[in-house]
């Protein structure tokens, strides 16, 4: 656990140190929010807004940090050289995790920040504590499939292919819209999506309703699969350039 935390320390900190990187994952939600969300959507379901789009911001921390990051960090010296130290892949994937909490944390306070600022969302105490607990719970299967996009794509496809990637699974989940004004035939293929069920649950902690145990096990599924994947394509990247 000491090593992952090292780990993740020193990842956050070269990260928070490039503001061409920082500057854009923690703001570009909050614009988005602020351009298309506010003019409709929010100013008649702030609280719901302001949650989904919160999960948006944690979405891109994944997409980008990882999908993006790694596949550009394979190709440095540094990462030949981490790759000959005895540090287990499970201890990486940790550490990248929790480095990624930190970002997407930044990003989701941003995005309420400006949502108390225009739209005035009113939820208790323990309503932001579950929307804080929905948010990292639900952070984590992305954040595992950010790794598997990194160690699977190039360094020129992991950009276009996690902005896809990641506007499509945003917008089918219902996270820019609410699941609920999603078209119907849409709405059933989104009903298997993981955005899906992480739309739900912010859904749920926004509204103070109660959340079915079905979007967390799918939450879990993913999160199984999306792990098993991303230990894949890091063996399979180690395989290719270090055998």
């Amino acid at each position: 656990m000491k090593l992952a935390l090292l780990h993740a320390r020193a990842g956050a900190t070269e990260l928070f140190r490039l503001p061409a990187f920082a500057v854009p994952t923690i703001g570009f939600p909050s614009l988005f929010f602020l351009f298309f969300a506010v003019p409709g959507f929010a100013a008649d379901e702030p609280e719901l807004a302001t949650a989904l789009y919160a999960g948006f911001a944690v979405l891109g921390v994944a997409f980008f940090q990882f999908g993006v990051g790694i596949a550009a960090e394979r190709a440095t010296p540094w990462e030949r050289y981490v790759r000959t130290l005895p540090l287990a892949a499970r201890t990486r994937f940790a550490g990248r995790i929790l480095s990624a909490l930190a970002f997407g944390a930044a990003s989701a306070a941003a995005v309420v920040g400006v949502a108390l600022l225009t739209v005035s969302p009113e939820l208790s105490v323990s309503g932001w504590i579950k929307l804080a607990t929905a948010l990292l719970a639900g952070s984590v299967p992305f954040a595992l499939l950010g790794i598997a996009l990194g160690y699977l794509a190039s360094p020129r496809s992991a950009l276009p292919i996690a902005n896809v990637v990641y506007l499509a699974l945003s917008y089918a989940g219902g996270l820019w819209t609410g699941p609920e004004q999603l078209p119907n035939s849409l709405e059933r293929v989104s009903r298997f999506l993981p955005t899906r069920a992480f739309a739900d649950l912010l859904a749920g902690a926004a509204l103070d309703l109660d959340v079915h145990e079905r979007d967390w096990i799918v939450l879990v599924l993913y999160t199984v699969a999306a792990g098993l994947l991303a230990a894949w394509a890091y063996r399979r990247d180690e395989g290719e350039r270090f055998s």
